[in-house]
């Protein structure tokens, strides 16, 4: 059970080492295309300021010192507007400015009208390409810091799977599998006893039943011995009183003559 968990942890880690390797890649191609974009938007805008500041110099030859404030009290509603959106990439949302500008409103179209009226236009043209060109260098500086961040947790995490967590876990799955064969060594080397010991046995109970199987054929064997000596000896019995006869009545014989004998001794004396 452990070494199948672990096995899905390093499928796991293998996995997301892919997904963070793959999105750390995608990041690093946008972070690269921002900072080239980034690059063409700072010089842009060197170029830009600078046509803008001899433009700001021609209007202010032209029209006096006073052209600021007629501008700020001639402007009522916001003619240049920005708006916010994000854009999702691998999984990150990167914020993106949009500038739009509302051709209606032109509150100072009147501005300049005495003189240098046409300075002032050309002014306005400059400073408005200015701020669409610092918007735009706005959204790919915030876009490149949040990029910066993102790719180097990224790639903290891609070198923690690759370089701890997978490491590790291969290292945990040798472990499991080397404690499981140690196991199967030692289950298979108790069995092998454990049938060592079971032979043992059956041969030792082989060899007590041919123990006793020949103790019986010897008790089997013993009472037929016995009955023929016990028939050899009745035949030699049957056989000795007709040998005996002879001698039993020559004997009698010997006593009645003792007693004839004795009888007449009795008579003469």
């Amino acid at each position: 059970m452990t070494l199948g968990v672990m096995k899905g942890k390093l499928r796991g880690a293998q996995q997301g080492h892919s997904l963070l390797k793959r999105k750390s890649e995608a990041l690093t191609k946008r972070f690269r295309d921002i900072t080239q974009r980034i690059d063409d938007a700072k010089r842009k805008m060197g170029r830009v300021m600078q046509t803008a500041a001899f433009s700001l110099a021609e209007v202010q030859y032209a029209t006096g010192d006073n052209i600021s404030y007629q501008v700020q009290e001639s402007v009522q509603k916001a003619r240049f507007k920005v708006k916010a959106k994000q854009e999702n990439v691998s999984g990150v949302y990167l914020p993106t400015f949009e500038s739009s500008i509302d051709d209606a409103i032109n509150d100072f179209k009147l501005t300049g009208l005495g003189r240098g009226g046409q300075q002032v236009q050309k002014a306005k043209l400059v400073y408005t390409k200015a701020v669409e060109t610092l918007v735009e260098l706005a959204s790919l500086q915030t876009a490149f810091i949040i990029l910066d961040e993102v790719i180097k947790v990224t790639n903290r995490r891609v070198n923690a799977i690759e370089h701890v967590i997978i490491p590790r876990t291969e290292n945990t799955i040798s472990y499991i599998n080397a404690e499981l064969d140690e196991m199967d060594r030692e289950e298979f080397y108790r069995l092998k006893k454990v049938q060592e010991k079971k032979q043992e046995a059956s041969a030792a109970a082989e060899a007590e039943e041919a123990e006793i199987g020949l103790k019986k054929s010897q008790v089997e064997q013993s009472p037929t011995d016995a009955k023929t000596l016990l028939n050899c000896e009745q035949s030699s019995h049957s056989k000795s009183p007709a040998n005996d006869a002879p001698f039993e009545h020559a004997h009698d014989t010997a006593s009645s003559s003792d007693i004839l004998q004795t009888n007449e001794d009795d008579i003469i004396f």
